[in-house]
């Protein structure tokens, strides 16, 4: 609990039982987390096995692979469900440190924002904690035009450590969005859209071997969607389209 608050910490899994325990052991050890959700998303190692091992922790398999965003919707549907007020996705893969959960929570619990980023830019962690250059290049890139197009200021939109109030997921309609990796950007949208502040937290983080990640190709997709999704809200926001994403 948080001043007496739920705090229910989601990980969307896939074959992640060799991070698992490490990121349950860090997660729990804050102290203020209620349960753990894990989604998995039809892993093909010893990710459920473990799970069912670990106390506090609900297990929710999808029966085939539905993808990320699929997966996320699952988490935040059972959320909710469990009576969460606040809710944290912590990614399995142990790439982003649970030592944050506390002030992401706190920022929450005490009504100042409804959803809160862990930022791996803030403080300039991520090329040090072994983000590919690459992708460093690609993410200030897309975050430039995002800003410009959302008409925000965020440090990054592409970090995987979120936290949410219980007021936020009931008024997003998350479910309406792609089952793939597009899901974070049309979420964060979808918050923008709807006039809620976004926080951020300086978070450093770790790129392991055994960490999650997409392909060349399909981050190069996924840039293209996240452009898209920026543009179709701008011509939202310019009473030119309406996006069945965007709330009316």
């Amino acid at each position: 609990m948080y001043r007496d608050q739920k705090v229910i910490v989601v990980m969307p899994a896939y074959n992640a039982a060799g991070t698992l325990q490490k990121t349950y052991d860090e997660v729990m050890e804050q102290g203020i987390v209620d349960l753990i959700i894990v989604v998995d998303d039809n892993s093909k190692d010893d990710t459920v096995k473990l799970a069912r091992t670990l106390p506090s922790t609900k297990i929710y398999e999808h029966r085939k692979n539905l993808g990320y965003g699929a997966n996320q919707k699952s988490c935040y549907r059972l959320a909710l469900e469990e009576a969460g007020d606040i809710v944290i996705m912590v990614h399995p893969d142990y790439q982003y440190t649970p030592l944050l959960i506390p002030a992401m929570a706190s920022l929450i619990g005490n009504g100042l924002y409804h959803c809160v980023l862990g930022s791996r830019i803030l403080g300039g962690h991520a090329l040090k904690g072994g983000m590919p250059l690459w992708r460093y290049i690609a993410n200030r890139f897309l975050t430039l035009a995002e800003n410009i197009l959302f008409g925000a200021k965020l440090s990054e939109y592409h970090t995987g450590y979120r936290a949410f109030s219980r007021e936020l997921l009931e008024k997003v309609p998350f479910e309406m969005n792609s089952a793939d990796f597009i899901f974070d950007n049309q979420m964060l949208a979808q918050i923008i859209w709807c006039g809620y502040t976004i926080a951020e937290v300086s978070c450093p983080t770790k790129y392991y071997a055994d960490s999650s990640s997409i392909n060349f190709a399909r981050s190069v997709k996924y840039g293209f969607g996240c452009l898209w999704t920026a543009l179709k809200f701008r011509l939202a926001k310019l009473d030119i389209i309406h996006p069945r994403t965007l709330p009316r």
